[in-house]
């Protein structure tokens, strides 16, 4: 079939981050997105479930997917140059480390914060990925998807995308778009966010005292390989829990309970708690069960050490969101879609 391949009872070992071998009723690989329409048509793939899948950096699979996975497998940079700014349309089935590199190639500013991040160009937006005090959200102009309610090619700019802190309009209706482009608009300067996270001390040690975004992007590569795992080396889905968004007085008190924990004043009466430092303090970084497990380098991070299934898997990753919660009263959230067989 022109423009996607169909695959039965297709493992997707190779396909998800954490290794976990799950497989699908049925895979569809897109190579050409004006096609999806046809696809979402075939008897096979219109009365069951879809799943859309870019590099499967962002979920956990608990069970096998009795429906179809779409793999957008699209390719394309387009840009055109507005004065000093580059407006950027590229295709859902992009790598977006390989995009963030390019970006800083043609010496464009914006997203060096955001190298290192897997998955694809279409999975960032609905996510909103965000690194190192920098959202995808600020730099993306529109986002072109099939809407599969109206049947019709939609276009949403920013505001109707709803970006929030590792949210969109993408995740409070799942399965209703599937991004086919992502437009960005990129500066060739802007100031650079240099205060999260050791940038500037990591800078220092480069002995750069004038840095420009690719010196930026070098230190960001630095810190995340020193702190992260690779999932190369070991299965994992990058942070797996988002740090909790709690009531000032709930921050201000466990502040004052505890002083060494990182927390954010926001501007709306809100204060961001670091989840790394609540797994690590509740005792569960470097712990595993079986081969399921937090690593050992990084509490935000659930890793496979082996054969661990997706059940355990997640199992591991609710004791940890107990464990929190007795100790801090807090509820952790995991980033990842969670995919169950039912």
């Amino acid at each position: 079939m022109g423009g996607y391949t169909l695959i039965e009872n297709a493992s997707l070992a190779a396909r998800n981050t954490l290794r976990v071998d799950a497989r699908a009723k049925l895979l569809a690989e897109v190579r050409d997105a004006t096609k999806l329409p046809e696809l979402l048509d075939f008897p096979a793939v219109r009365h069951g479930k879809v799943l859309v899948l870019g590099e499967g950096s962002n979920l956990l699979f608990t069970g096998d997917f009795d429906g179809t996975v779409v793999a957008m497998a699209t390719r394309g940079v387009h840009v055109e140059q507005d004065g000093d700014v580059a407006r950027i349309a590229v295709a859902a089935g992009e790598r977006w480390d390989d995009f963030v590199r390019w970006t800083l190639g043609q010496g464009y500013a914006g997203l060096e914060n955001l190298i290192l991040i897997p998955g694809t160009v279409g999975a960032a937006p609905i996510q909103n990925i965000g690194a190192y005090g920098t959202e995808v959200a600020e730099f993306i102009e529109s986002v072109e998807a099939w809407d599969t309610v109206e049947r019709r090619v939609a276009t949403l700019d920013r505001n109707a995308c709803a970006f929030a802190y590792r949210d969109s309009v993408f995740k409070h209706v799942p399965g209703r778009y599937i991004v086919t482009a992502v437009r960005f608009a990129l500066p060739r300067t802007r100031e650079l966010r240099l205060d999260y996270a050791g940038i500037r001390e990591e800078l220092a040690r480069m002995g750069i005292d004038k840095p420009a975004p690719f010196h930026v992007a070098e230190a960001v590569i630095h810190l995340r390989t020193r702190k992260l795992p690779d999932p190369a080396v070991i299965g994992n889905a990058g942070s797996f829990f988002k740090n909790p968004i709690v009531d000032a007085t709930i921050g201000e008190t466990l502040k004052r309970e505890h002083p060494e924990l990182a927390a954010w004043p926001s501007n709306d009466s809100r204060w961001k708690l670091s989840a790394a430092w609540l797994i690590e303090a509740s005792g569960f970084k470097g712990e595993r069960e079986g081969d399921a497990g937090i690593s050992n380098r990084h509490a935000l991070v659930l890793v496979n050490h082996g054969h661990a299934t997706g059940p355990q898997l997640w199992a591991f990753a609710q004791r940890v969101i107990e464990g929190v919660h007795a100790k801090f009263g807090v509820k952790l959230e995991p980033e990842p879609v969670v995919i169950s067989a039912a």
